[in-house]
C-alpha cells in the first residue's frame, strides 16, 4: 500500500517560524521605541518637573483665590452694598412723593444719618448687584434734579439684566437729551429703548417718543412707520389711542 507523503508540511512550518520571527522582530521594535519614548518623556518631565509643579500650584491657588474671594470678601461686601442701599433707596423714594423732592434726592445721592449714598455705594461696591443699581438710581435722580449731563453719565453706564431697567434707562437718556436740545441723539436713544425688549409696558411709550421726535427733525417716513407699528402690535397700549391722529398729521406733511 502506498504511503501518501504530505509534501510541503515542512516548509509549511518553516514559513511559520519565520514570519513568528518577523512579528517578534516587530513588535520588539514597537516596544523598544515606545520604551525610548516614555524615557525621553521622563527625561522631560525630570528635567522640567519644577516648572510643572510650579504650573499646577499656580492653577489651583488661582481656583482657591477664586473660590475663597467669593465666599469670604465678594460676597459679604454684596451684602453690606445691598443693607447700605436700603437707606439711599428709602431717600429716592420719598423724593419721589415730596414736595421737597430736591432735599431727598441729593441725599439719596450724597448720603445722610450715617449712611452711603449711590454715589458712595458706586464707588466703594463696584461691580456688586448693589453698585448696578445705584448707577440707575443716580441717573434717575439726576434726572428729576435737571441736571441732565450727570443723568445721562450714569444712565449710560448701566448695565443690568433687568429688561425693564434697560430699557427705561434707554429712554431716560433720551428724556435727557430732548431737554438739552440734542433731538438726534434722543431720537436715538428711544429707539434702542423700545428695542431691549417687546412688551406692553415700555415698547410702545418709546416707539411713540421716537416718532413725535423724529417728526421734529425730518425722519416722517420712520416716524409713521413707528406709528403703525403701534397700531399693528400694541393696540391694548395707550399709545395706540394717539397713534391715527398722528399719522394723519404727519401724512398730511408729506403732501
Amino acid at each position: 500500500m502506498a504511503t501518501y507523503k504530505r509534501r510541503g508540511y515542512k516548509k509549511s512550518i518553516s514559513i511559520s517560524k519565520d514570519d513568528t520571527l518577523v512579528e517578534e522582530s516587530k513588535t520588539a521594535e514597537v516596544f523598544e521605541k515606545l520604551d525610548d519614548t516614555a524615557s525621553k518623556t521622563e527625561m522631560w518631565v525630570s528635567k522640567y518637573q519644577n516648572v510643572i509643579l510650579i504650573a499646577i500650584g499656580i492653577i489651583i491657588l488661582s481656583v482657591l483665590s477664586y473660590l475663597s474671594y467669593n465666599k469670604f470678601i465678594f460676597e459679604p461686601k454684596a451684602k453690606e452694598a445691598i443693607s447700605e442701599l436700603n437707606q439711599a433707596q428709602i431717600y429716592f423714594d420719598l423724593a419721589l412723593n415730596s414736595v421737597k423732592s430736591d432735599s431727598f434726592f441729593l441725599r439719596a445721592l450724597n448720603g445722610g444719618e450715617g449712611k452711603y449714598g449711590f454715589l458712595d455705594i458706586i464707588e466703594n461696591y463696584e461691580n456688586t448687584p448693589a453698585a448696578k443699581l445705584a448707577i440707575y438710581s443716580a441717573g434717575m435722580a439726576y434726572l428729576n434734579l435737571k441736571d441732565y449731563d450727570n443723568a445721562i453719565h450714569y444712565l449710560d453706564q448701566f448695565k443690568g439684566d433687568d429688561i425693564l431697567l434697560s430699557a427705561l434707562s434707554k429712554g431716560s437718556i433720551g428724556d435727557a437729551f430732548i431737554e438739552i436740545g440734542q433731538l438726534e441723539d434722543a431720537f436715538e436713544y428711544y429707539i434702542q429703548a423700545s428695542e431691549v425688549s417687546e412688551n406692553l409696558f415700555s415698547t410702545p411709550k418709546y416707539l411713540y417718543k421716537a416718532a413725535i421726535t423724529g417728526s421734529k427733525i425730518g425722519k416722517i417716513v420712520q416716524s409713521i412707520d413707528l406709528l403703525k407699528k403701534i397700531k399693528r402690535d400694541f393696540p391694548e397700549s395707550e399709545q395706540s389711542d394717539y397713534v391715527d391722529v398722528q399719522i394723519g398729521r404727519l401724512e398730511t406733511s408729506l403732501k
